[in-house]
């Protein structure tokens, strides 16, 4: 199976979590959208010591992990109900490396990111999904995701293919770091 973005999401609107503010309300959105070195176009964070900026400009996570959590808890997780901003399909992100690179559609028009860390949730993911200390759980289980930094800007879209293009051989995977492993 090829790799490809599921759908691309935005924040719909901000919410108050338990402790903050948050824009952790991500919905798909259709059409092309540009990416530069802090992420999405119409995108916000709320919070950027822990979320945005070069390292953390976009959030992917893999439908396979949602569909997981959706069998584990017993309820729809649709893309964007973790606040990522790239839900993909076909792409193990879970045992993706740091330093690993994907090019995201054409090479001209798409963009060139690199993983740079697990996502590590608080609070506002457990009011998210209605479930006192779940950024406890989600977090054990390494499927958390990953923080991807902008190397090349441009435009992505839902559909576009993904494409390992460099894997670093003894870097660690975003479960184990996430598990502590």
């Amino acid at each position: 199976m090829t790799a490809q973005l599921l759908s691309v999401n935005v924040v719909h609107e901000l919410i108050r979590g338990p402790s903050r503010w948050t824009a952790i309300d991500k919905r798909p959105v259709d059409g092309s959208v540009a990416v530069d070195e802090l992420g999405l176009e119409g995108d916000q964070q709320c919070d950027q010591r822990y979320h945005g900026g070069r390292d953390k400009a976009l959030y992917a996570y893999a439908i396979e992990d949602a569909d997981w959590w959706a069998d584990e808890l017993g309820r729809e997780v649709p893309p964007g109900l973790f606040g990522e901003n790239l839900t993909t399909t076909g792409l193990d992100i879970t045992n993706a490396v740091v330093g690993e690179r994907w090019q995201i559609g054409g090479s001209v028009h798409g963009i060139l990111v690199e993983v740079s860390s697990p996502r590590t949730p608080c609070s506002n993911l457990s009011g998210r999904m209605g479930i006192h200390r779940f950024h406890h759980r989600f977090v054990r289980t390494g499927r958390v995701g990953a923080y991807l930094r902008v190397l090349k800007p441009g435009k992505v879209r839902a559909g576009n293919r993904i494409q390992v293009v460099h894997r670093p051989g003894n870097a660690r995977s975003i479960g184990a770091i996430a598990r502590r492993e």
